[in-house]
C-alpha cells in the first residue's frame, strides 16, 4: 500500500494562484509517473496534469499554459502550481501515482483529495 499525503488547498478568488502537494512519505514501492485529476461537483473525475517519470508533462487543454506539474522522484513528492485561477477550476483535487513492485503494477494509488474554491 501506498499513502499519499496532500496539502495547498484552499480558497481563492479569481486570478490567484495556489500550490498543492502530494508526497508518498512511505513507501518501498517505486512510483513511475503522478499525476493530479480534479472533479467538480456533479462531473466526473478529470486529468489536470500528469508527468511520467522521466520529466515528460501532459495538460488537459483548459489549464495549459495556467497549470504547471513539477515532481522529485527521489522524495516521491509532485506538485501542482496553479495560476490565474478560474471559478471554473474549483474542485476537488486528487493526487495519484502509479505504483510497482518491480515490474508488476500495484494498480495506482489516490490521495484523500483536496479541495480548491475560486471564488468570482
Amino acid at each position: 500500500q501506498v499513502q499519499l499525503v496532500e496539502s495547498g488547498g484552499g480558497l481563492v478568488q479569481t486570478g490567484e494562484s495556489l500550490r498543492l502537494s502530494c508526497e508518498a512519505p512511505k513507501t518501498i514501492f517505486t512510483i513511475r509517473g503522478m499525476g493530479w485529476y480534479r472533479q467538480a461537483p456533479g462531473k466526473q473525475r478529470e486529468l489536470v496534469a500528469h508527468i511520467t517519470e522521466t520529466g515528460v508533462t501532459t495538460y488537459a487543454d483548459s489549464v495549459k499554459g495556467r497549470f504547471t506539474i513539477s515532481r522529485d522522484s527521489a522524495k516521491h513528492a509532485v506538485w501542482l502550481e496553479m495560476n490565474s485561477l478560474k471559478p471554473e477550476d474549483t474542485a476537488i483535487y486528487y493526487c495519484h501515482a502509479e505504483t510497482y513492485s518491480g515490474s508488476m503494477s500495484l494498480g495506482g494509488a489516490w490521495g484523500p483529495g483536496t479541495l480548491v474554491t475560486v471564488s468570482s
